[in-house]
């Protein structure tokens, strides 16, 4: 009796032991296999330009576009800027009304250009737009400014009829056509940085 009981005892021990090494087996094939769907998925976007969101809104003063931007400046950008070379930006907007008997209608169209640049002796970043600009202690926050619009568009009254929807697009994108011509030699894919267009419907 007491040497069955010792058999099944040991024989218990060591199914334990099994059961537990095909548990820890089990668990490194999972993190094995996560891993491998990871890196098929490629790297996280770290850098680049997005339009998270966008709207046109009608205000006291007229009709005012908002829109929310990521902007991360790839490792060639960020290398030129800290270089001193100032890096131009274009925001871009169009509101279109669709006409099914003729060509669509162009409500506004605006292109507008923003300079960042570095001063390499004070160590302050700037945000400039016509004769307008602003200074920045850190880059983050000079990003921030640029990633926050907020402007009034000159629409007319009355153009926007309750009774049409339109159609609206926006991006931002980096204008290498203004770098120093030795830049413009050597760009690649660091230098290419646009958002898609950020697409919505308006209801007056």
């Amino acid at each position: 009796m007491l040497f069955t009981m010792g058999f099944t005892t040991r024989c218990c021990k060591k199914l334990d032991a099994v059961f537990a090494a095909a548990r820890r087996f089990g668990l490194l094939l999972t993190l094995w296999l996560a891993a491998c769907l990871l890196a098929a998925a490629g790297p996280v976007r770290a850098e680049g330009i997005d339009v998270r969101k966008a709207s046109v809104s009608a205000a006291e003063e007229g009709y005012v576009l908002e829109a929310d931007i990521d902007i991360k400046l790839t490792p060639a950008l960020d290398d030129a800027l800290h270089k001193g070379v100032p890096l131009y930006f274009v925001l871009e907007f169009e509101l279109v009304r669709a006409r099914w008997y003729w060509l669509n209608e162009k409500i506004v169209t605006l292109s507008q250009q923003q300079r960042l640049s570095y001063n390499t002796l004070t160590r302050q970043y700037r945000v400039g737009s016509g004769a307008l600009y602003q200074n920045f202690s850190s880059l983050n926050e000079a990003l921030a400014y640029m990633s926050r619009v907020r402007r009034r568009q000159d629409i007319e009254p009355g153009t926007l009829r309750k009774d049409s929807a339109y159609a609206a697009m926006l991006r931002l994108r980096f204008d290498a056509t203004q770098l120093p011509k030795p830049f413009q030699l050597h760009t690649g894919r660091d230098w290419n940085v646009s958002s898609d267009w950020f697409k919505w419907t308006v209801n007056p």
